[in-house]
């Protein structure tokens, strides 16, 4: 059977696209800029362009589709959230009757309904109203704190547990809930589809304990080995708390506000059907974040919170948007030229070639680093045209290569934290994307001071070397051999670049 899948560009979107691959599931993926995903998807797997805003791209994607998970949202909105979300979700319903979908499967979230409900949370439990307001069958699962490495509570969490040895806690802190893993997330909502039945269904999924948020601090805190005091004081409203939590979290301020008012709000179950109907056994809190530590850089190199665009959508840093601990600044520039062509320099970058600009702060560098007793620059590269994983660019290491799409380094010099430098290209024949992002994820205040102090340096770097490689994707290969990163005589590229998070 076709199931479409949203939000595929989303935290759990992204791992429920692997998850139904794996299982051998045909799936088509709706997007509104598939190319984000075409470099991901497999041979099982379908792109489609898609707005749940828009009615017409939806009758082509729900098109001969069985089953469809509903797992999008509008909370970055630049206007009103609430109104977008149910706007989207008649669409969908509507668009999904017309098609003769059978089943739609719906993430949402876990609040009492009779409570005094956050904007989010009234929105989240609305939703699921509206998808079922056209009679197709929804299955509608409400959970509590998602815990993932990547995950947009946990990184909250990890983020003040790691940062603020002392926290001043609004009252939110007690308030209860139920995490539940983002492994049995998954587990639910791919049990869903052999679910017997045609009618709508509401399961509420939770973890096997009930914390508090406090307690969860402090549950991290404790398998990290920090010692953290958090001190409660009445006073901090939903407004201040979420400018705080910009501050110091992955949370831009307009789109916390409504998280941090959320949160007032207990999110445990009350009706334990889902243990009673599926076979799943969710973990506890400590397992979870055991779990979660344990996957972290594993999860990095895969699907992030940070990876949906809506959640980015609007937001501008001084250096770049925060996930977790890591700190990232992405640039994007557009060539002329086929994806292979763009991607060109970028396969020959390091040794001989060079960095193509500042290649003079690049050598300082490397001395700097060797003075220090790191690998400096003296390593060069294993070939100047071909790269493997594992290979050696100077003071860089290969971790992740596709020919002709994605190029990611993990530098090897000395630095207070880790530090990766990613290239990726996508586009059609003629026309292609270079984007340029580097990452860093210091260790304590001394790393952060690091990054802070040399921005400008690294920001002119990076800008300079995105441009000079998109230069040298429009002037081909010399074919005697000699280097293509000369300024002179250089065509010009459409200079767009940009800072993108």
């Amino acid at each position: 059977m076709k199931i479409l899948l949203t939000g595929t560009t989303g935290y759990v979107g992204g791992r429920l696209l692997r998850k139904l691959e794996h299982s051998g599931h045909s799936v088509r993926c709706m997007a509104r800029r598939p190319e984000f995903l075409r470099r991901r998807d497999g041979a099982g797997v379908e792109v489609v362009a898609g707005d749940v805003l828009d009615k017409l791209s939806l009758q082509y994607a729900l098109a001969g589709v069985h089953t469809a998970y509903y797992l999008v949202h509008s909370l970055a909105s630049e206007s009103s959230f609430e109104v977008e979300d149910r706007q989207a979700a008649h669409n969908f319903a509507a668009a999904a009757k017309e098609a003769g979908v059978s089943r739609i499967i719906y993430l949402g979230g876990l609040a009492a309904p009779g409570s005094e409900l956050s904007p989010h949370l009234r929105s989240r439990l609305q939703t699921g109203e509206d998808l079922r307001s056209t009679g197709v069958p929804v299955i509608e699962f409400r959970a509590s704190i998602i815990v993932g490495s990547g995950s947009l509570s946990f990184e909250i969490i990890r983020a003040l547990t790691e940062r603020l040895p002392v926290m001043v806690t609004p009252r939110w802190v007690s308030t209860q809930a139920q995490p539940i893993a983002i492994e049995n997330v998954l587990g639910y909502l791919v049990s869903a589809l052999d679910l017997p039945g045609n009618e709508s269904r509401v399961f509420e999924i939770g973890g096997s304990d009930q914390v508090s948020y406090g307690d969860i601090i402090r549950e991290y805190a404790r398998q990290r080995g920090l010692k953290r005091l958090l001190i409660p004081v009445p006073v901090l409203t939903p407004r201040l708390s979420s400018l705080w939590l910009a501050l110091v979290t992955p949370v831009h301020a307009r789109a916390g506000r409504p998280l941090i008012n959320g949160l007032r709000n207990a999110s445990v179950v009350t009706d334990d059907s889902a243990l009673r109907v599926f076979d799943i056994r969710p973990m506890g809190i400590r397992k979870a974040i055991e779990r979660a530590l344990q996957n972290e850089d594993l999860e990095f190199a895969q699907t992030r919170w940070s990876d949906a665009l809506s959640a980015s959508r609007g937001v501008r840093s001084f250096a770049g948007v925060r996930f977790g601990t890591r700190i990232v600044d992405s640039r994007e520039i557009s060539v002329s030229v086929p994806p292979a062509a763009a991607f060109a320099p970028i396969r020959r970058i390091g040794g001989r070639t060079g960095w193509y600009y500042g290649d003079l702060l690049w050598r300082l560098r490397g001395r700097v680093d060797s003075m220090f007793g790191g690998v400096g620059l003296r390593r060069g590269r294993r070939d100047r045209e071909e790269v493997a994983i594992g290979d050696t660019l100077d003071f860089w290491r290969v971790e992740a290569y596709e020919p002709d799409c994605r190029l990611r380094l993990l530098a090897e010099m000395r630095v207070p934290g880790r530090a990766w430098l990613e290239f990726e290209v996508h586009g059609a024949t003629g026309a292609s994307t270079i984007r340029q992002t580097a990452i860093f994820d210091p260790i304590g205040l001394a790393g952060l001071a690091y990054w802070y102090a040399l921005y400008p340096v690294h920001a002119l770097i990076f800008r300079g070397m995105l441009r000079r490689i998109a230069k040298a994707a429009l002037k081909p290969e010399r074919e005697d051999g000699l280097r293509n990163d000369s300024p002179a005589g250089w065509p010009a590229a459409e200079d767009t670049t940009r800072r993108s998070q």
